[in-house]
Formats: C-alpha cells, sequence, structure tokens
C-alpha cells in the first residue's frame, strides 16, 4: 500500500475516534459540573481539561473566562481549534475524501454525511438545547462509523491502518480522560488507607460519570459487583483487557495490527508496541497507585506519542526518492 493512502486512513481513523473522545470528556464534565459543588472546582475541572488537552494557552488566546458555556464553545464548534469536534469531523472527511477509491460506499457515505448533519445541528441550535443528547449523537456516529468499516471493507491493509489509527487514539483519550478526574481530585489522599469515607461517599457521582463516559458503569457493575471504589475505577479503565475502551485492550488491539502491517524498518516499532502491552498485561494497580496514577498516565501518554512517531515513520511518511 502506498504510505500516503495509509496515511489518510490512519489520520481519517484518528480524528474520528478523536472526536468521539473529545464528546466523552466533554460529556463527563458537564455531568459532573451539574453536581452540587464550589465554584472554584467546577472551574477546576474545566481547567484540568484544557491542561490535559494541551490548549490551556490556545483558549487563553479567545478566552477570559474558564466557565463550562466557553470551554464547551471551544471545543464543539471552534474551528481555529484543531481539536474541537468541528475540526476532527472536518479532518476525518477530508483524509476520506482523499482515499475515496480505498473505502467502501457505505464507510465515505458515513462520513460525509456525519459532516454534513453535524453542520446542520450547529446551526439548528441542538448543542444549545441539550448538550448531552449532542454529545451522545457524537457517539453514536462514531460506532457507526466504526460498525460499517469493519462490516464492509475487506480485511486488508487498508482496514488495518484505520483499526491502528482507531486505538491508538483511543489509547491516548483513555488515558487523558482518567487524569482529568484524578488533575480534579489533586491534593488528596483518594486511593490510600487515609482516605475520607464521606469524601468517597460524595464523589461516588463523580467516578459514576466517569464510567458512563467510558460506556463502563454496567461493566464495572458487572465485574467488581459492589460499591465504585476509584482504584477499581483505574484498574477497570488501565488494565483489564476485556474492558474495550481500557489501555490494555487499545494496546493490544494495536499491537495485532501492527503485526499485520510490520515491514522491514518497523522492528523498532514493534518492539515498544509490545514493551508497552506486556508492561500493561502484567502490571498491578496497587502498584501503579503507589508510584502515582498521574506520573503513570503521563509516562503513558508520552510512550503512546512515540508509538505514533514510529508508525509515521515506518509506514506513512512517503520515502525519499
Amino acid at each position: 500500500m502506498l504510505s500516503r493512502t495509509a496515511d489518510h486512513l490512519f489520520w481519517m481513523a484518528r480524528y474520528m475516534e478523536r472526536a468521539e473522545n473529545t464528546a466523552r470528556m466533554l460529556d463527563v464534565n458537564y455531568q459532573t459540573s451539574l453536581l452540587p459543588q464550589s465554584t472554584d472546582m467546577a472551574e477546576q475541572g474545566w481547567r484540568g481539561l484544557l491542561s490535559i488537552s494541551e490548549l490551556t494557552w490556545n483558549f487563553s488566546q479567545k478566552y477570559q473566562d474558564v466557565g463550562a458555556r466557553n470551554v464547551m464553545e471551544f471545543m464543539v464548534r471552534d474551528e481555529s481549534n484543531s481539536s474541537s469536534i468541528v475540526a476532527c469531523l472536518r479532518a476525518a472527511r477530508e483524509n476520506a475524501r482523499a482515499v475515496r477509491g480505498a473505502l467502501t460506499t457505505e464507510v465515505w457515505e458515513t462520513q460525509n454525511q456525519t459532516w454534513l448533519e453535524y453542520n446542520r445541528m450547529l446551526k439548528d441550535g441542538a448543542f444549545e438545547r441539550d448538550p448531552g443528547s449532542f454529545f451522545e449523537w457524537v457517539k453514536f456516529r462514531s460506532h457507526l462509523s466504526r460498525g460499517v468499516t469493519v462490516g464492509t471493507m475487506l480485511q486488508d491493509e487498508a482496514l488495518h491502518f484505520l483499526r491502528i489509527g482507531t486505538f491508538l487514539e483511543r489509547a491516548d483519550n483513555t488515558a487523558r480522560l482518567l487524569d482529568v478526574k484524578f488533575q480534579a481530585l489533586a491534593g488528596g489522599d483518594y486511593f490510600g488507607p487515609g482516605a475520607s469515607k464521606e469524601g468517597m461517599e460524595v464523589d461516588f457521582y463523580h467516578w459514576s460519570a466517569i464510567l458512563r463516559s467510558v460506556s463502563g458503569f454496567e461493566i464495572y457493575r458487572k465485574v467488581y459487583r459492589n460499591v465504585i471504589h476509584p482504584e477499581k475505577v483505574a484498574e477497570l479503565l488501565i488494565l483489564r483487557p476485556d474492558m474495550p475502551r481500557s489501555l490494555a485492550a487499545c494496546m493490544n488491539e494495536t499491537m495485532a495490527n501492527l503485526v499485520l502491517v510490520a515491514n522491514e524498518q518497523s522492528s523498532e516499532t514493534l518492539r515498544r508496541a509490545g514493551r508497552l502491552k506486556a508492561d500493561l498485561r502484567y502490571g498491578r494497580i496497587d502498584e501503579i497507585l503507589a508510584t502515582g496514577l498521574h506520573a503513570y498516565l503521563t509516562q503513558f501518554l508520552d510512550r503512546v506519542g512515540d508509538l505514533g512517531v514510529g508508525i509515521s515513520r515506518d509506514f506513512l511518511v512517503p520515502m525519499a526518492a
């Protein structure tokens, strides 16, 4: 496969997944902002979202007040923000258009219709009327895109690059989503033996929102069958390979598809992906929390970023003549 074609497929999948995960991060912050809390705590949550998305400086150039309305406006419809949902959906559609011949009709029509419908909904005021339903629509369209891709495309290199893009982006965003919550709790002993029982009970609703944002509430109940504990939420979203959006599950899928497209120059990238997969497979949540969840997630994001650079170098960047 031509590296330019692989590049478009890879980024089409990444941008679609990024749009969904941006909607998920916004949704969890929006839902938790509706719970009883101080103004400072609510603002801290929105600042945390901008910080982990590396958009604090960009946001400050356009807005002074870090509140729900401004942050959601910036992340939903601001085309100058390359990480906004509108920018991601536009980029996904443009990448799909560039490799129209490598996609099935159903995949292209899904991408195109999502872009057209999203703009219509913005103009009709659907976002302002009900942000929660709006974010659910974005997530549904991403689900539809993945389903149509897997259900209609030939299982060749084109599909493998789409899957690599999807799961690499999902790993990155799941780590960021979990870190947003941790940042909001920074300064409190929420994982150690000194954790406040009252604080844990109050925070039950915040962790419930986290789980629902990754479609994990029912999964948590099925796996752990008890009240929600932060350390168990972290374990589910990091180490459980049977949880579809966990870091372990994402790296398993990424590695499986990388093996299928491996070439002579990708051995180092495969080694790094395999090591990251192994660390998650044999990791223990008590060791991760002892090290520090924020430090662990920051290191994970750095490693995923390096893996993305390696994939681009080995597969996606056109070779010099």
